[in-house]
């Protein structure tokens, strides 16, 4: 999969060598160079140079590791990490109601957050950009940063994203369709930036800080007014051939249904959603009692049939669903992240039955799932992530002219 990052952004093999240290040294948090060339199966020789040149780049600093045994003579082994103080990294999620910014350290230690009321839910993509710049000068205003501190910047919106490029075919925070991000960016923002689906956002968290850790195969499924989700294979994000790949919200699971936000008919966040849910439990009713998911379950609590019967359905369709990506994918987890009130059990263990029953049937237990609710933080968290792996690899394209020198 890092093979991925030489085709899109131009890297030669000495070039691809020092991103696969870079974040080797990243996951690892600490690792010595022996260790980072047996797990990129590479020369002694191949690693230290590269490491060689992440250290003249200031971007990873070596560090004595601790003894274990105090008695232990001769020299303390050295080892590798990111240089958290080399650079600091902007992420941001752009929400319906919000823009929330996270800044961190280069290694992901979160220095401060700020969240910026949004007006509308959609809106022109440049009017959205200014907005992000405004959300962003006020997070380093109320963290008394400057703006040169930060290197780069992340912007996470849901959607169709090709993350490679910048380019939105499709967002429910955009008015228009097929917008190149770049130039706005180049225009508005104080520092380089990137674009990216935010569902894939959660994933590069879940990798860094949360239970992705250490796994190499992995999904994170989102759900909040939409569905999305974000696929780790070998360790590496996948994003598909044009960048839209792992769409599991528009995965269709019924032919000519309802209408989703995204103009098509049956897809899966059209029965999962929160939009669908609320349209769902308001058949019918001449009162606009059901404006949230919150109104739908304290109905269902107590006693509405309908509320608890759309709860009830949407739990098994979401639950058969999951099913398709275990027998699709075989992951080693899956987690489900909820952007709302916490489910009752009931419908929790309606999904995971629907997703026991509809899984291919062999004598391996299931993948392990892990059910949590998600705040606008582990978005930006991820936006931030991916921050510093572009920054990285715009820093060690720098690094070529020097090379030549």
């Amino acid at each position: 999969m890092m093979k991925d990052h030489a085709r899109h952004y131009g890297l030669d093999a000495r070039e691809l060598t020092r991103l696969r240290a870079f974040h080797c040294i990243r996951v690892a948090g600490q690792i010595s160079r022996t260790d980072i060339a047996r797990e990129l199966d590479s020369s002694p020789a191949t690693v230290t140079a590269a490491c060689g040149a992440l250290l003249e780049a200031g971007l990873i600093r070596e560090v004595d590791a601790e003894r274990i045994d105090s008695g232990q003579r001769g020299r303390p082994r050295v080892m590798l990490e990111v240089n958290g103080e080399a650079l600091a990294v902007a992420g941001i999620k752009v929400a319906r109601h919000a823009i929330h910014v996270t800044i961190v350290d280069f290694k992901g230690v979160e220095i401060g957050s700020h969240l910026s009321p949004l007006a509308v839910s959609c809106m022109p993509a440049e009017a959205l950009v200014r907005a992000v710049r405004q959300a962003l000068d006020d997070a380093l205003a109320a963290l008394d940063l400057s703006v040169d501190a930060v290197a780069g910047a992340a912007l996470g919106l849901p959607g169709f994203i090709n993350g490679e490029t910048s380019f939105m075919h499709w967002s429910s925070s955009v008015e228009e369709r097929n917008v190149d991000f770049g130039p706005l960016f180049a225009r508005h923002l104080p520092c380089p930036a990137f674009l990216e689906n935010d569902a894939n956002l959660v994933a590069k968290a879940e990798q860094f800080f949360g239970e992705g850790r250490g796994l190499h195969n992995f999904l994170v499924v989102t759900i909040e007014h939409g569905v999305g989700m974000g696929i780790v294979q070998n360790g590496q994000l996948y994003r598909g051939e044009r960048g839209c790949g792992a769409e599991f919200g528009h995965m269709k699971v019924q032919f000519e249904g309802a209408l989703c936000q995204c103009g098509q008919r049956g897809c899966l966040e059209a029965y999962v959603g929160d939009y669908a849910l609320i349209r769902d439990a308001s058949v019918g009713r001449q009162s606009d009692a059901h404006k949230s998911l919150t109104d739908i379950l304290e109905s269902a609590r107590a006693g509405d049939r309908l509320s608890g019967e759309v709860l009830e359905r949407a739990s098994k369709i979401l639950g058969v669903a999951l099913a398709s990506l275990v027998n699709l994918f075989d992951p080693q987890h899956i987690v489900i992240a909820r952007l709302r009130p916490r489910f009752d059990d009931v419908h929790t263990q309606a999904m995971m039955e629907a997703l026991r029953r509809n899984t291919v049937q062999v004598d391996a237990p299931l993948p392990g799932i892990t059910v949590r609710n998600l705040d606008e933080s582990m978005w930006a968290r991820g936006a931030a992530a991916h921050g510093i792996e572009m920054v990285s690899i715009m820093k060690i394209r720098a690094g070529r002219d020097q090379d030549a020198a």
